[in-house]
């Protein structure tokens, strides 16, 4: 991985004290917010699996699960309100291009009302039968006879 993806030092002194601080675990202390926050931004940027997350950002479960918890709480909700006000900002006008948008590949099939009927039987039983073993004898025409 020749560049890495993530915040920088000043960026992160705006994002870094708007993130809720973590608690351990069980007996494993709670690991610093930024990389886990790098690895989000990593996997938007790059639109990968989790499980193909770069192991500098930390294990992909973690991250993925730090990310999840966010999302429920309402984290990155919260954080882009209050960057749009440091920014003064009005959010009103902000909007999604669906061209940078990309669904999961599973997304891409057609659904099950719109199934295409099945070509017709007909033009099969218009056609002159095969030459083949299976082919009943005086189905077929050999040079022999």
């Amino acid at each position: 991985m020749d560049e890495r993806i993530g915040t920088t030092d000043a960026e992160w002194g705006l994002i870094g004290p708007l993130l809720p601080p973590e608690r351990g675990r069980g007996c494993r202390p709670a690991g610093d917010n930024r990389p886990f926050f790098d690895g989000m931004t990593w996997m938007t940027r790059m639109g990968a699996q989790w499980r193909h997350l770069p192991p500098d950002y930390g294990k992909w479960n973690s991250v993925f699960r730090r990310y999840r918890r966010w999302v429920e709480l309402g984290i990155f909700d919260a954080l882009l309100e209050t960057l749009s006000e440091l920014a003064g900002r009005n959010r009103s006008a902000d909007m999604i291009d669906s061209m940078i948008l990309r669904a999961h590949h599973c997304a891409a099939g057609i659904k099950k009302e719109l199934v295409r009927p099945r070509r017709s039987d007909a033009p099969a039983a218009a056609s002159p039968p095969s030459c083949t073993p299976a082919a009943t004898r005086g189905d077929c025409d050999s040079a022999s006879s």
